[in-house]
């Protein structure tokens, strides 16, 4: 991380500046809060925020480091969101909300890693569109499963059943943790803008070591030429699979934030649905494949705009899509990336004329 000199290497300083931003976000938006400058709307925010960010930044460790099209990580945010808001409601009376919690995202991001990975080993060995598709029908699956699930606690322990709530055949005092389409309703309201910036600068931190790492660099070489990766002895399949596992875990932990932001959770097209992940992937498209801070630049940008634009009504949504395609030229055309060296090539030449003098 350190060059001979003793001085920060040019990664770790862009790593620095990008945790230096959420914090210094995070401080500026508390100020704004405590002052009342912030209204209830925006304040209502703050989680999905954290929570869309961490998706995106998880979703750039396999767009953007693996170089594979996936669109199935509204499915593992699904899978992630479910199993921990299920193990806080059932543990709701009898632990503490810390280790509650603690406990849920461990348990949230396990079971998001453990679905990616059963998902992975067959999915990776497909490419291109034909990882897309199958990532999308994984989510659609997902989704659709959890819509049929009914699961109840009682003093004779776990009911399941996936007809309908009285073919559980639970006691009279027994807990409904899933109500089929209804969710999960009364699940402890454990997350808040705190705990989403934290979780966001630990998976920043996680990716970006996975980056400098020899297990990121070798997913890499894997992604700029899979034959020349594989002539020099790098195992494809482990290492996509190591990657892909932690992503799901990653968007499982988001999962685990946006459930317990919310009294009912439902796996609703809008949240866990092929609309979902296409939002996700315009995330990283939009910030930069690759780009971390972009990443959640966008993530921010793309979720506070529909709510600024709201007052106007019915043009919100085609304000929204021009400012998208703007954005995505001003990042993306090729004219724009050159005239962005160049004016970067005369700041730096700038700079150096005033050092000379």
């Amino acid at each position: 991380m350190k060059t001979k000199a003793g001085k920060l290497s040019k990664t770790a300083k862009n790593d620095m500046i990008t945790y230096g931003m959420v914090i210094a976000a995070y401080i500026i938006v508390q100020i704004l809060v405590s002052t009342g400058h912030v209204s209830s709307l925006v304040q209502g925010l703050l989680v999905p925020f954290c929570t869309y960010s961490i998706v995106a930044v998880a979703l750039n460790l396999t767009v953007g480091i693996l170089g594979e099209l996936s669109l199935g990580h509204a499915g593992f945010m699904c899978v992630g969101a479910f199993t921990s808001a299920v193990f806080s409601l059932a543990c709701k009376e009898t632990l503490p909300s810390v280790p509650r919690f603690a406990a849920a995202l461990l348990i949230g991001a396990a079971s998001a890693a453990l679905v990616g990975f059963l998902v992975g080993v067959p999915v990776l060995r497909l490419k291109g569109d034909y990882l897309a598709i199958v990532t999308l029908a994984f989510g659609e699956i997902i989704k659709n499963i959890i819509n049929a699930i009914y699961l109840g606690v009682d003093a004779e322990g776990l009911h399941f059943s996936m007809k309908d709530a009285l073919s559980l055949g639970m006691s009279e005092d027994g807990l409904m943790l899933i109500k089929g389409a209804q969710g999960v309703t009364g699940a402890p309201h454990d997350s808040n803008f705190t705990v989403g910036v934290v979780l966001l600068l630990i998976t920043l931190f996680i990716v970006q070591h996975f980056i400098r790492s020899r297990t990121g660099r070798a997913v890499m070489a894997i992604r700029d030429n899979r034959i020349a990766a594989e002539s020099v002895g790098i195992n494809i399949t482990k290492y996509k699979l190591i990657a892909f596992t932690i992503s799901a875990s990653l968007a499982g932990v988001a999962g685990v934030l946006y459930a317990h932001n919310l009294s009912t959770l439902n796996a609703l097209p809008k949240n866990f649905g092929y609309n979902m992940s296409i939002l996700i992937l315009v995330f990283v498209v939009l910030g930069g494949i690759g780009n971390m801070r972009g990443s959640v630049i966008a993530a921010v940008l793309l979720t506070l705009l529909p709510e600024v634009l709201r007052s106007l009504n019915d043009y919100r949504m085609l304000i929204y899509a021009v400012v998208l395609i703007v954005m995505m030229i001003f990042n993306w055309s090729p004219n724009m990336i050159f005239l962005r060296k160049r004016v970067r090539q005369r700041l730096a030449a700038g700079r150096e004329a005033g050092e000379e003098v």
